[in-house]
């Protein structure tokens, strides 16, 4: 991980955490500090609050908050923001101010890019792919490989090259209230750095114009993208908060099939993989969306990280991932899961458990269409845990986990082996989440 070489004395920094638990200036400090949550007129400098989540342990969470005038930024456009970005080696604090939305599909004088344009040069046509791969000719045992595969990737990796943000260490990026601000077709990506804060922003059409085809993934192959909204790799110390994520304006009912398959142009909307680890997400709206967030790139992803903290989101017109959780322990707490169908997206399930993920679920609610049922909220592959408690259901407290196990041939374990402690906020009830979460989280929210 990137040092933090540029961060304030542990005492002073033990300063600002304070202030932000106390809401509270603390000038002797040097920092103006207020709680999270208050929508203060300092949104810019604010830090994660003491004992919030997995993010707020050991060093805690303050991002680019001791950012100077040379590395503070407000911009508009995507090369303003590439130019901010700066160096992901950089670690020197850096506070980026995000005024409006920004379309990721654009070259640095502005002008809208199409999957035509990343896809000149490179050979590779859809048309072509299909002929090249169609299971009736080549089969359904392996990869697609040669000359369209190659040059599907080539067209690939020239979108990712316009379209992936790779943020540094120390790093605050923040929507400016009142601009609609935020990413289309964009994929912030933070990998292997320390200390980042995403705020305010709206995630949306985070788009693959080359998916590609795998006739090995389950029983009749599927199409799989690339480019999660925002996806963690490798990162410690993130806080996620007050984001909207959604696949606006184009749904997945959009999407062609191929082979039988949906040509699948989303991957997930928060991706936390390859040992990530001391992370919270908190008050996002997640909506419209298929594979949302992933905890684990694998069931052999990093033991003794994956810790995360999720509370105080709202889950709606989501299909599946909410989240999927391995190996990792994670709180999941106040969070309001709405499962009616929502255009075209017809949930799955919410949780899944699974390669011994330590999941302790809290005081949620869930609110069911007529027909739906309690056993279809959770899964897992039967060596995950959920530990659940004050869950609601339409208003009534369910025990979630022996509902699904009644139902499943792969129970869910009903023991954690560890207790949360860092739970700053954290409600005693589930029932009034619906009401106060539909006007407290999301982006637009802050001021």
């Amino acid at each position: 991980m990137a040092a933090r070489s540029h961060r304030r004395s542990l005492r002073s920094r033990r300063g600002a955490v304070l202030c932000a638990a106390v809401v509270v200036a603390c000038v002797g400090s040097g920092a103006v500090v207020m709680n999270a949550n208050a929508g203060t007129a300092d949104l810019y400098h604010q830090t994660l609050t003491a004992k919030d989540g997995w993010a707020s342990s050991g060093t805690g969470t303050i991002g680019g908050t001791e950012a100077d005038a040379a590395h503070t930024f407000t911009v508009s456009t995507r090369a303003q923001l590439v130019k901010a970005l700066g160096s992901v080696s950089d670690t020197t604090p850096r506070l980026i101010k995000i005024n409006g939305m920004i379309d990721a599909n654009t070259d640095d004088s502005g002008k809208k890019l199409t999957c035509a344009d990343y896809a000149l040069g490179t050979g590779y046509s859809l048309s072509a792919y299909l002929k090249a791969y169609d299971p009736a000719t080549y089969g359904r045992s392996k990869l697609p490989s040669g000359t369209q595969e190659t040059a599907r990737a080539a067209a690939q990796a020239k979108q990712g090259k316009n379209t992936v943000f790779k943020v540094p260490a120390n790093a605050t990026i923040v929507g400016v209230p009142g601009t609609n601000a935020g990413l289309t077709g964009a994929m912030l990506q933070i990998q292997n750095v320390d200390n980042v804060i995403v705020r305010n922003l709206t995630f949306a059409a985070t788009e693959d114009c080359f998916p590609q085809w795998d006739p090995t993934d389950g029983d009749d192959g599927n199409w799989n993208s690339n480019y999660d909204s925002v996806s963690l790799r490798g990162a410690t110390h993130v806080w996620a908060d007050h984001n909207t994520f959604t696949d606006a304006p184009h749904f997945d009912s959009a999407n062609p099939k191929y082979f039988g398959r949906e040509y699948q142009i989303h991957d997930g909307a928060l991706d936390i993989t390859k040992g990530s680890d001391l992370v919270t997400v908190s008050r996002n709206q997640f909506t419209n969306h298929d594979k949302t967030m992933l905890i684990g790139s694998s069931d052999t992803d990093s033991v003794g990280k994956l810790r995360v903290s999720i509370h105080h989101n709202v889950w709606k017109g989501i299909m599946q991932r909410a989240p999927l959780a391995r190996i990792g322990q994670i709180h999941i707490y106040n969070n309001f899961y709405d499962v009616t169908p929502l255009n075209g997206y017809t949930p799955q399930y919410s949780i899944n458990s699974r390669a011994k993920a330590q999941v302790v679920a809290e005081n949620n609610y869930w609110r069911l269409p007529s027909g739906a049922k309690a056993a279809k909220l959770l899964s897992g592959d039967g060596t995950g845990s959920v530990k659940g408690s004050g869950n609601l259901v339409n208003g009534t407290v369910t025990d979630l986990v022996a509902a699904y196990n009644a139902a499943s041939s792969k129970d869910l374990k009903t023991t954690a082996n560890w207790t949360p402690t860092l739970t700053t906020g954290l409600e005693p009830s589930a029932s009034n989440l619906p009401t106060s979460l539909a006007t407290t989280t999301g982006a637009g929210v802050l001021k």
